[in-house]
């Protein structure tokens, strides 16, 4: 599990501790356990036996706090803008790897023609009978509108893994 950060509790923490709560108790509050707060007052000397802990006069420190706060998390989030760019560089190589790994394919003659790749379509068991609906894409398809455009009688073969349709001769 990851750390908490309990540097935006700062000033809190000094006010529960001026007010002689356990650690047990500020842990408890903010979710985090009691070696934590321990280390963090340790840290920040907020322990009660340091000198000057217990003024009688509330001290404003978040001007200070704030400064260091807000430096904590500009650096945090260039930590996570240099992640994302080494993480963007990693893909970027992978995929320049897979692609100069990858055999090149030999055109053929329709993939010179400009056919795009597959499209979708939809068989339909409709109540007037059975239809084919194509994505309206396909006429924009260089071999579509050359040998399939308008109404063409076509034969159909229906295999166990496929239907197969063919301009009828």
């Amino acid at each position: 599990m990851a750390r908490k950060s309990l540097r935006p509790h700062l000033n809190q923490i000094r006010t529960w501790t001026r007010q002689g709560r356990t650690d047990a108790w500020v842990a408890h509050q903010l979710e985090v356990t009691v070696q934590q707060i321990q280390s963090f007052k340790r840290e920040n000397g907020l322990l009660e036996d340091e000198p000057g802990a217990a003024f009688s006069e509330e001290i404003d420190l978040r001007a200070e706090d704030d400064a260091l706060i807000a430096a904590e998390l500009e650096a945090a989030e260039q930590a996570r803008r240099e992640a994302e760019e080494a993480e963007s560089a990693r893909r970027e190589a992978e995929d320049a790897e897979t692609k100069a790994a990858a055999p090149r394919r030999r055109r053929t003659r329709r993939g010179a023609k400009g056919q795009s790749g597959p499209l979708e379509g939809t068989f339909d068991h409709g109540e007037e009978g059975y239809g084919l609906w194509l994505d309206p894409a396909i006429t924009d398809n260089p071999v579509y509108a050359e040998h399939w455009a308008g109404h063409r009688p076509v034969s159909v073969t229906i295999e166990e893994d496929q239907i197969v349709i063919k301009r009828a001769e």
